[in-house]
Order: structure tokens, then sequence, then C-alpha cells
């Protein structure tokens, strides 16, 4: 069956998907069936990607251009999600990043960060999870980093932020998963996109151990085929995330104490 007369999966979607990651999950899902709602600020690129997508494909994509830092711009976003009912999926890509240190960084630009990795993913998934509840499926897809693990790796703001989606994906699966929605949070490490030119280390782009976004975003897919909640394409040993968040889990009950560790000494 081909792309062009497979039945459709309903609409994805995709934030930040103008370039990088985003434009590369909106060639797959088109592949797979999915019609597309690109949303970016570049006009320019959107229109091209959809052009070609379109025209490779036979999906049906729209393009709206939108700043997520903008209100009126994010409530336009939120307003699709929760009126569309043929939207089935959303990626919550769009970010930035920086490599600077809180000596070397301004806060106003941390603050937009924050506005766009936080509040922006936080707003969208809040605006479709109700609408994928009542139609009893969907899936929603957040785009965290490994920095949200490793977090001394790169700007500190950034790094919470990314903290952030992966403790925030934790109770989503937790609230949505027996209502039929489905959570994945993907956590790529180094990938080769313009992120690392806004951030300000282009050269990460061309080390070895840098992934394309193309091998990034097919990773991400098979897991979410697998029924992986997180997915970490770059860790080899799988083992070792079962293992430490086990650990984490189990460390939970032993928080509830009403009187302090005997190592304080408060009696």
């Amino acid at each position: 069956m081909t792309a062009q007369t497979q039945p459709t999966q309903g609409i994805a979607l995709i934030t930040g998907a103008s370039a990088g990651i985003g434009a590369v999950y909106a060639d797959r899902l088109a592949k797979r069936g999915y019609d597309l709602i690109l949303v970016a600020r570049n006009e320019a690129r959107l229109t091209a990607l959809a052009t070609r997508i379109a025209a490779k494909t036979g999906r049906t994509v729209e393009t709206v251009c939108a700043d997520l830092n903008d209100k009126a711009a994010l409530a336009k976003i939120e307003t699709i999600l929760r009126e569309n009912p043929r939207i089935t999926m959303l990626v919550n890509n769009a970010g930035v990043g920086s490599v600077a240190s809180v000596l070397d960084s301004n806060v106003d630009t941390m603050e937009a960060m924050i506005n766009l990795n936080i509040n922006a993913l936080t707003r969208l998934t809040y605006a479709v999870a109700p609408a994928f509840v009542g139609r009893k499926g969907g899936t929603i897809v957040n785009i965290g980093s490994v920095v949200g693990i490793a977090v001394e790796l790169l700007n500190g703001v950034y790094s919470a932020s990314k903290s952030y989606v992966l403790s925030f994906g934790h109770a989503l699966q937790r609230d949505l998963a027996d209502k039929g929605v489905r959570v994945q949070t993907v956590l790529p490490a180094a990938t080769a996109t313009e992120f690392w030119d806004v951030a300000g280390y282009a050269k990460q782009k061309e080390a070895a151990s840098t992934m394309t976004a193309d091998d990034l975003v097919d990773a991400a897919l098979a897991g979410l085929d697998q029924g992986e909640l997180v997915t970490i394409p770059t860790l080899h040993d799988g083992d070792g995330w079962t293992q430490w968040e086990a650990q984490r889990r189990a460390l939970a009950p032993k928080f509830a104490n009403a009187k302090a560790a005997p190592r304080y000494a408060l009696s």
C-alpha cells in the first residue's frame, strides 16, 4: 500500500516543525499515514517543507506560522488542539537551549527559554489531553533531552527545563494511561541540528558522538511502536535506564517519615 493510498491515521500537530527534528518527524509521520499541522516561526521554511511532503506522500499538510513565546499565537494553537477532532498526535518539539553558565547568560533570555520549553509545552498538552480522553485515544510525544538527567552538561536553566519535561511525562503517563492516551518522552543526546547554532556551540554538530536527526527520529518512532514510555536513542544499555528508574521509584516510599533521619541528630 503506497503512502498516497494508505488510510489516514488522523492529524499529527508538530511544533518546531520547520527544520531539524521537527521536520524529520513531519516526513516520517506523513509516510505513516498522518495528515499534518506544522507549527513554527519561519513561514518560508514551513511552506517549502509542507509543499515537499505533500507532493511526496499525498498527505494533507497545513502550516501555522506562530511564535510560541507569544501568548496570542500560543492560544491559537491551543484552540486548534482543543477543537480539531481529527488530531490524534501532538509532538511537542519546539524548544531552545544554551551552553552558557549562570554568570554568562542573560536572565531575560533564560525566562524566554522557560516560556518555550516548559510553559508552551505544558499549555499545549493541557489543551489536547482532555480532547484525547474524550475520544478515548491519542498520542503525546514530548521531546526532552538527556541533560534532563545529566544536568551538569549544559546551561542549568536548559537542563532544568528538560528535567521538567521528563517529570511531567511520568505524571502524564500516570494520569492518562488508563484513558487510552499514550505519552512518550524522548530524550535525545547531541543531535546535528541548528539547536547548536542557537545554543552557542555550533561545532558540536560535527562531533563523532553527535547523532543525525533522521536516526534520532527513526529510533524514537521505533521506541513508540515498542510501547516505550521513555526513549533514549543513544543509550545502548537499556537495562541501565530500567535499573535507574526502578531505584528512583523504590526510593519514593522512604521519604514518608515524621522524624528527621538520625544523621541530623535533632533529638
